[in-house]
Parts: C-alpha cells; structure tokens; sequence
C-alpha cells in the first residue's frame, strides 16, 4: 500500500477551510469532500464529521470502486461514498465533488425546487440553465445516487439534492468551492427577491453572451 503524498492530505485541507470560509455550509461545518488522485483510479476522501479543522488523519484514500484502501472511514461518512464515485465515474474531467447543507440552496431542496439562472454568475460559470433537481432517495442510497446521475446529465457542475442539501464538481477544488459559492449566492438572491415580486431569470438569449464577455476578459476559460 502506497502512502498519499502529504501535499494532498494538505490540499484536502485547505479546500475544506475554503468551503468554511465561503459561508455555503452550514454552522456546525456539516458536509463532505474528496479530490480525485492524479493518474488513478482513487480519490482522497475527508472522514471528518465537520469540514472546520480538518487533519491528515481525517482523510481515506479510496478507490474509485469504493473500496477504502488507506484511512478509517465512520459508518456515517462510508454512508454516502458511492456518491461521490459515481461523479468521478461517470465525469473523467471531475477532480473535486464537495457536498455541504449550504443554508439557501438547501432551501431549494427542501422545497424541491431547482434554481433558474437568477444571476449572471450562473451563466458564467456552467450552469447557465440553472441547477437541476436530483429527486429523492435515501442518504447513499442507489436510489438516491440514480437520481444524481440523472439529474446531471445536463451538464451542469452542481446538483441540489430533494429534502437534503447541494453537491458540487467541477475540474479543480478551486473552481468547485467557487461554483458552491455562486449557487449559495443566487439561493440566498432569490430568497431575498421575493419581497420585491420574485426573481427573473436572465434571458435565455443572453447567457451565452455573459459567458463570452467573462472569457472575453479573461474572467473565465474561454470554450
């Protein structure tokens, strides 16, 4: 058994401060987070029961099987690998899936309703048709991961998860804590909107172009 290099425990780490720090989680740090393993067919799993504090002796090593090849791993955090898996599974480009209680977008998943694209960050960043709404299952369920496979095959790089919370992947934890952020932004927006008549989504026609004015300047990688 190959030990993980300790610059990726590390990253673990500093990417579970990072959702901490974004505000989408909720106050007692509830969630879960794994990063895929260069070049393999493994991940580096976070066992902690809260993403605030996170040590090196809190993170797995699994594989991509979900079989746990290095690390303790609590029956409540085994509970819900596969659904974590399943992202890396069936997203190869998938680097980081990150999964909180974020207060605003789980509103929206209790109330078992997707978010539209209510702010121009959402076309900017991938989720230009909103996030979709993965039905319920039982937590860790197969029923409940069928239901986020199917919920993503849009594309989108977020999936709120009925009467549960949010799960977000994207290439690098970078850009999944980001995508986390603007999903928790554009909940709490929409939220907030009510009191003045509602949000509006914006216009189908235009999202394509606030997404080529953000490459444009280099905001984010042009396609």
């Amino acid at each position: 058994m190959t030990s993980t290099p300790a610059s990726l425990h590390a990253q673990v780490a500093s990417t579970a401060e990072a959702i901490i720090e974004s505000g989408a989680i909720s106050p007692n740090g509830h969630g879960n987070l794994s990063l895929r393993l260069p070049g393999t067919a493994e991940m580096l799993y976070c066992t902690a029961p809260t993403l605030k504090n996170v040590t090196a002796d809190q993170i797995a090593r699994i594989s991509l099987e979900g079989v746990v090849l290095e690390g303790d791993v609590p029956p409540i955090n085994r509970a819900v690998i596969d659904m974590h898996t399943a992202i890396y599974n069936d997203l190869p480009e998938a680097g980081c899936v990150i999964h909180t209680h974020a207060p605003y977008a789980t509103a929206f998943a209790v109330a078992r309703r997707p978010i539209e694209c209510w702010i121009e960050a959402l076309a900017m960043f991938g989720l230009a048709d909103g996030v979709p709404l993965a039905a319920y299952g039982p937590r860790g369920s197969a029923q409940a991961v069928a239901n986020i496979r199917a919920a993503i095959k849009g594309g989108a790089p977020a999936v709120l998860l009925a009467n549960h919370g949010i799960l977000v992947f994207h290439r690098t934890p970078e850009q999944a804590v980001n995508v986390l952020g603007i999903v928790e932004e554009a909940a709490r927006d929409a939220i907030n909107a009510i009191a003045l008549g509602g949000p509006i989504a914006v216009e189908p026609e235009l999202r394509a172009a606030a997404l080529q004015r953000a490459a444009a300047f280099g905001i984010v990688p042009a396609s």
